[in-house]
């Protein structure tokens, strides 16, 4: 019977197991619980194509991967975009999975659909991150080492995280001497790793992608965040504007006007966090006293003076927006960046 064919399918992915809802096109449903397997979801949707509706998850991209294999076309909706899954006052995996699939059926784009990066740059951006996760872990047990140390009426000099566990070792008080030399051993070993990974990052799997180099062209921006902002994106035609880069990463000012009121607001936040961080990181050095002149560093000095509470802090990331827009200008263009002048030498030109 027409009535009893399934047109869509939502799936709440969980860590072991996932609810399935089986929508058919007279609008019943039915409910079904599956493995979080690649075996037991390979066996499930050993069927026709289907419309499968998943959210995006730490399961998500693997699932959908799989799935596109067996030849479903496949969804993947960013909750967060849809109030009636975040908000729902009765939310659980059958509610989230049956919605997910009457949304899909009525329009994918109420879904805020996300597009999953590759298996390659997955593995990839991942040597970045064990990266970020190795040097957050350092500063924890450096204020730590720091904090104990000022509890005794003592301070250590200031020097870098890199040189921290060889040059205040000597200088900790005596009786500290026991409880903090397995967090110097710790340090050291975590330096080693951390310098491993950078050179990995640097020789191995930077010159795999040759635009870092087209990106890296600006002061402030290293191999590591053009590397990550390449890899994030990674498709850089995804974005029919340049313009549409800082709102990618979340460093669009959210909205809330209503009538004459519209106040200001604070950034939107979506988007890779890393990323986010790493493009702050590259615009505080722009606008720090090691930046060099150029009319990105301009242009965010004389907006921080125009006074107000928090001017310095709105500028830095007004120049990260800039940036991830110029990154993605220059991705496109393949052109040679020029930090002074670059407008008037493009309309002579």
């Amino acid at each position: 019977m027409k009535d009893s064919i399934i047109e869509v399918i939502g799936c709440d992915l969980g860590d072991k197991n996932s609810v399935l809802c089986l929508l058919y096109a007279d609008g019943r449903s039915e409910h079904e619980q599956v493995k979080t397997t690649p075996a037991a979801l390979r066996a499930f949707f050993a069927r026709d194509s289907l419309h499968v509706v998943i959210e995006v998850g730490a399961h998500s991209r693997w699932v959908s991967e799989l799935l596109k294999e067996l030849g479903h076309r496949v969804t993947v909706a960013n909750p967060r975009r849809v109030q009636l899954i975040s908000a729902n006052n009765a939310k659980c995996d059958r509610t989230d999975a049956e919605l997910l699939a009457r949304l899909g059926r009525v329009d994918t784009t109420l879904l805020a659909p996300v597009e999953h990066r590759g298996r390659a740059s997955q593995a990839d951006l991942a040597a970045a991150k064990s990266r970020d996760a190795l040097v957050r872990c350092r500063t924890r047990l450096i204020n730590h080492v720091r904090a104990v140390v000022k509890s005794f009426g003592e301070r250590l000099p200031k020097c870098t995280a890199e040189s921290f566990h060889k040059k205040t070792r000597d200088s900790l008080p005596a009786d500290l001497q026991v409880a903090l030399s397995p967090i110097y051993e710790t340090l050291a070993a975590l330096d080693q790793q951390v310098r491993g990974l950078e050179r990995t990052i640097e020789r191995v799997i930077a010159p795999k992608h040759p635009d870092v180099a087209v990106l890296s062209q600006l002061h402030g921006v290293g191999v590591l965040t053009a590397l990550v902002y390449l890899l994030t994106i990674e498709d850089k035609h995804r974005l029919k504007k340049s313009r549409m880069a800082g709102a990618l990463v979340g460093l669009r000012p959210r909205r809330d006007q209503s009538g004459d009121g519209d106040p200001q607001l604070g950034i939107t936040k979506t988007g890779d966090p890393f990323l986010r961080r790493l493009l702050v990181n590259a615009a505080n050095h722009i606008l720090g006293p090691f930046g060099k002149d150029s009319d990105l560093r301009r242009w965010g000095l004389e907006l921080a003076k125009r006074g107000g509470k928090n001017a310095k802090k709105r500028a830095k990331v007004a120049v990260a927006r800039k940036l991830a827009v110029l990154m993605h200008r220059l991705w496109v263009t393949g052109e040679v960046y020029e930090p002074l002048g670059y407008s008037r030498q493009r309309r002579a030109a």
